[in-house]
């Protein structure tokens, strides 16, 4: 694996070498929601290394904070004018961005969007993501079953999520881990309309320690019973850890998440979280370099997973007490994967 080559938000990186297409150059860029999130990282690594290995110019910027949506506007209108010929993108407002995508798509630049599907999903040439409602489904079975029967009828949840916006990512893992709960969902396309009074209720994180641990006291102060935490992801899991702890609870409340990065699969080993759900961002943004390759060289686009409208680049469950009926991997296997 190559080492990560460093960057800074919202500034410009000219990376690797200069592919020929018809005389031309081949230039990339890769737009994340930050560039402190050890996912967004890693995806830059993947995507970086990529880039090298096939001649491409590669430019990579970040919001300032997750929900910057602004600063990726501004992205995309800077990879149009530079002529970029494709675009990789987690967007942070997966809706409001659509319009200076499809500025992007009628300039002939192919735009992927990585790990968080826009809305609607077609807005962009193709999605290389996780099945996130899968991803949170596997977590929210993995607690039913860990709870067991009486557990799961006296369950008091929190859901810790990422935005006031509720970006397509966010409501897929929330709705996923509630139906793998056995919640009945009202409008799966909605945070928070369920009336299933096991749910004390839900905040947002930003997909950060502080935000996580910001939203846990929140939620705490509501019901301070609260027993099962589904969190975003897992800094922000890492912050409800520490609200928990704060009050003697961290040993009594079960934390499940989502991502499977290294540090995550690490707090799983040391009773931080209880089961996550592991991504692949190296691969979904190694996967998408390729596919601006190919646009470039004959106009070939990406192709959906079978049964599918996004390719699906995998998701397995992390967890070292495993659960009748849910499959995971070991610790140890999340260690030798993460994020690969």
């Amino acid at each position: 694996m190559k080492k990560l080559l460093a960057g800074t938000a919202v500034s410009l990186m000219a990376l690797g070498g200069a592919a020929m297409a018809d005389g031309h150059s081949i230039s990339a860029c890769l737009i994340t929601k930050t560039d402190t999130n050890p996912f967004f990282v890693k995806m830059r690594e993947g995507a970086t290394a990529k880039a090298e290995e096939l001649g491409i110019s590669l430019s990579s910027f970040a919001g300032k904070v997750d929900g910057d949506h602004e600063t990726q506007v501004q992205a995309i209108e800077t990879c149009i004018a530079n002529g970029a010929k494709g675009i990789l993108i987690t967007a942070s407002d997966t809706s409001s961005i659509v319009p200076v995508v499809q500025q992007a798509r009628d300039a002939g630049i192919l735009v992927i969007a990585l790990d968080t599907p826009l809305e609607p999903i077609d807005s962009a040439d193709m999605t290389f993501a996780t099945d996130n409602f899968l991803a949170g489904e596997l977590i929210g079975k993995w607690a039913a079953a860990t709870l067991g029967e009486e557990g799961l009828a006296n369950a008091r949840i929190a859901t810790l999520d990422l935005a006031v916006s509720q970006p397509s990512v966010d409501v897929l893992r929330n709705q996923g881990f509630l139906q793998g709960m056995g919640i009945d969902l009202a409008d799966p396309n909605v945070i928070g309309d369920e009336d299933d009074p096991r749910i004390v209720g839900s905040d947002v994180t930003q997909g950060n320690e502080e935000g996580g641990r910001r939203a846990m006291e929140n939620l705490l102060a509501k019901d301070p019973s609260i027993n099962v935490v589904h969190t975003i992801n897992e800094p922000a899991a890492a912050g409800a850890y520490e609200a928990l702890r704060a009050i003697g609870r961290e040993n009594d409340v079960l934390v499940v998440s989502v991502d499977g990065g290294c540090p995550g699969v690490q707090n799983v080993a040391d009773g931080v979280i209880g089961a996550t759900s592991q991504q692949y961002p190296l691969l979904m943004a190694s996967l998408g370099i390729e596919a601006i390759a190919a646009w470039a060289k004959d106009g070939t686009k990406p192709e959906a997973s079978e049964g599918k409208d996004f390719f699906d680049t995998g998701v397995a469950l992390v967890t070292d007490a495993p659960a009748d009926g849910v499959e995971s991997i070991s610790v140890q296997e999340g260690t030798d994967r993460c994020w690969g």
